[in-house]
């Protein structure tokens, strides 16, 4: 017992005294980072500290992407407590999944994004792979395109977009443009500045697109205009590029919410991208 003792002190001694060379080696170094500037604060999780500090008992935080119950406190859907306990019950195990990731959950992702039975994934047309998250999956996407897309890279976002967009696809690779999208005076769809955005692009350059509930605005295309933009990203040559994070919440109907992506691969046969964010 002794020389155990004995000998889990000298470790820890051993560690303790290593940790000291490294500390004033990793401070003599501190130059090598002294160029790296803060980045900015997140616009969202400033407004949710804000939330928190308001003494306004009918306050209502609308800002951050995420379910609560009445009294603030996040709330976990009855599908995913349901989710869970088939986990439970069926003692899955932790092995790794394929590089692509889990083939089960992507087959199903897929089927919901496309519809059971769709052509794409019968003829073998698809490539699906996991991502960690929304932001995960943009990554992937952005940097598949960077080394791999034989046209311009160049994406053009619609104004205003998700905060995350810009600087995901900047550090993947590709220059960032724009497009016009919500009118602020009518606080609805600038479809004639989109149209005419998109007829000014450069062909085979990249276009972002928010499938449905359009984040931040909530504004969507009508099916109509979605054709009429699926008609002129096929004159253009373009390569649409969707984000798909929030498929049956806005309208509660999986195929109404998918109805753009399903458009763009029946009208255009296209060859096209789609992220969705599985965490929502």
């Amino acid at each position: 017992m002794a020389q155990t003792t004995r000998l889990l002190v000298r470790t820890g001694n051993f560690l303790k005294s290593a940790c000291n060379p490294f500390s004033m080696a990793a401070r003599s170094s501190s130059s090598w980072w002294s160029h790296i500037e803060m980045g900015p604060p997140d616009a969202i999780l400033g407004l949710t500290e804000a939330y928190k500090k308001d003494k306004n008992p009918k306050k209502i935080n609308v800002g951050a992407g995420a379910y609560r119950d009445d009294n603030g406190k996040p709330y976990v859907l009855p599908s995913v407590r349901k989710a869970e306990e088939k986990i439970r019950i069926k003692e899955m195990d932790k092995e790794y999944s394929t590089i692509a990731g889990n083939i089960e959950f992507c087959q199903h992702s897929i089927n919901l994004a496309l519809g059971d039975g769709n052509e794409v994934v019968a003829n073998g047309l698809n490539a699906t792979t996991q991502g960690i998250s929304g932001t995960g999956s943009l990554f992937i996407g952005a940097k598949f395109l960077s080394h791999f897309f034989p046209g311009n890279k160049e994406i053009y976002l619609p104004t205003p977009s998700w905060a995350n967009h810009a600087p995901i696809f900047k550090l993947a690779g590709l220059t960032v443009n724009s497009y016009r999208y919500c009118n602020p005076k009518t606080c609805g769809l600038d479809f004639k500045g989109a149209m005419e955005d998109l007829s000014n692009m450069p062909e085979k350059s990249i276009i972002l697109l928010h499938a449905c509930a359009h984040n931040p605005t909530g504004i969507d295309p009508t099916p109509k205009q979605w054709e009429e933009l699926s008609a002129l990203i096929k004159k253009k040559n373009l390569f649409p590029f969707f984000d798909m994070a929030y498929q049956g919440f806005a309208s509660g109907d999986f195929t109404r919410d998918a109805y753009a992506v399903r458009l763009f691969i029946k009208e255009a046969a296209t060859r096209q991208l789609d992220d969705r964010a599985g965490q929502k």
